[in-house]
């Protein structure tokens, strides 16, 4: 979608609404104060601010942390986000107590030129995830231009990243939106071939439009993680205790007849019969019919001779996407599976792009952030980009 973005605008003298996500973990420390643990989202706004300020422009910056139920709760406030932001900007972030309503005008009117000011938490009021046309109106009376950065929420048609933009004179993109859209769909209009997707997690659900969408693009299509079991039992394949989604048996075998040679699944994995400590952990005996994980045992990462293969397909690649781990990579003893992939993919001379969710923890867990090209911040919203969905958040900003 050719979308404006804010090299399209002047700045000078206005003032940017930025929808921004800020939606980011927080510890309890034990005086009760909180701590970000992992501010990579803060960060990836930072390039759009500092751009804004540069060309003379008041910033708002607006975002949810969480899910509070549509009313005030302490260890939801963005207040952390608003002191740590300073601190990276070197300069003092103003904070309003509400999105709305008169303290947060206040505080919209009091911002000088080149002063950054962020919203409480736009989730605090339930119109927020209504859409609430009112709702989205109090919102861009604060601002003249409203730019979305925030992708990890553009699938969401909510009044902060869809609703707003309706009564505002422009509606534009930030740097990282952009950034994700270049990736996630320019990118892979033409991809570089070999061009290996790479899916894993819990649930072949979760992935069917993924796997559909990319099916007639992609050269290889990988399956690992607990979706692998399902496929493998429609097959008739032993899978022991392993989590399947019974009900998506026969869709399996519909996605594996449509898909023919493209879609590979694991040939062996591990298994264990305790899943919190997995001191057991053993390879199973290799897929076939009848064959697989044993009864009495729970498959939690793909075996070393689906490591191998996999491994092959990737280094071979020029462009590979990846959403999705490989195992229950959280316990170390069930990791080695993911952890071979994320290297196999940081060592690949490609295009690597990190689909968001999970993978990027797999990715940051076992260091290899920089050693790939691009990292989403969207887990939901790159899903359904690449599927080829429209994302209201996007949808709702001014064509180029």
């Amino acid at each position: 979608m050719a979308k404006k973005t804010i090299r399209d605008l002047d700045f000078a003298g206005r003032t940017a609404l930025v929808r921004v996500d800020f939606n980011v973990p927080l510890a309890e420390n034990a005086d009760g104060s909180r701590s970000i643990t992992d501010e990579t989202r803060i960060q990836g706004a930072v390039p759009t601010i500092n751009y804004l300020l540069e060309k003379g422009a008041k910033v708002i910056l607006m975002s949810h942390l969480g899910r509070p139920k549509g009313a005030p709760e302490d260890k939801y406030s963005l207040a952390p986000v608003a002191k740590r932001l300073g601190e990276i900007l070197s300069s003092p972030v103003h904070f309003a107590t509400d999105c709305v309503g008169e303290s947060a005008k206040a505080a919209a009117a009091a911002l000088k030129t080149g002063e950054v000011l962020l919203l409480e938490n736009v989730r605090f009021h339930n119109e927020e995830t209504d859409n609430d046309v009112a709702f989205a109106k109090q919102l861009s009376e604060l601002g003249d231009v409203f730019v979305n950065d925030a992708f990890g929420t553009a699938h969401r048609a909510h009044a902060s990243t869809a609703g707003v933009a309706a009564p505002m004179k422009d509606s534009v993109m930030g740097f990282l939106m952009e950034k994700e859209l270049q990736y996630l769909q320019g990118e892979l209009a033409d991809p570089a071939r070999p061009f290996v997707v790479i899916l894993g997690g819990a649930k072949v659900s979760d992935k069917i439009g993924v796997i559909k969408a990319l099916m007639g693009k992609a050269d290889t299509i990988l399956i690992g993680g607990a979706m692998a079991y399902t496929f493998r039992k429609a097959q008739g394949c032993a899978i022991g205790d392993s989590l399947v989604e019974n009900d998506k048996l026969d869709l399996a075998l519909e996605l594996l007849a449509e898909a023919g040679d493209k879609l590979v699944l694991p040939t062996d994995g591990r298994e264990t019969q305790d899943f919190k400590g997995g001191d057991d952990v053993r390879n199973c005996e290799p897929y076939g019919p009848g064959k697989g994980v044993a009864d009495g045992w729970e498959g939690i990462d793909i075996g070393p001779a689906s490591v191998e293969a996999f491994r092959k397909i990737i280094l071979g690649a020029k462009t590979i996407i990846w959403n999705g781990p490989m195992g229950v990579f959280e316990n170390d003893n069930f990791a080695h599976g993911t952890k071979a992939i994320a290297e196999a993919v940081a060592e690949a001379d490609a295009v690597s792009i990190i689909g968001g969710g999970d993978s990027v923890t797999a990715i940051k867990k076992f260091g290899l952030e920089d050693k790939v090209t691009f990292i989403s911040t969207g887990g939901g919203a790159s899903l359904e980009l690449l599927e080829g969905l429209e994302l209201p958040g996007v949808a709702a900003l001014d064509d180029k």
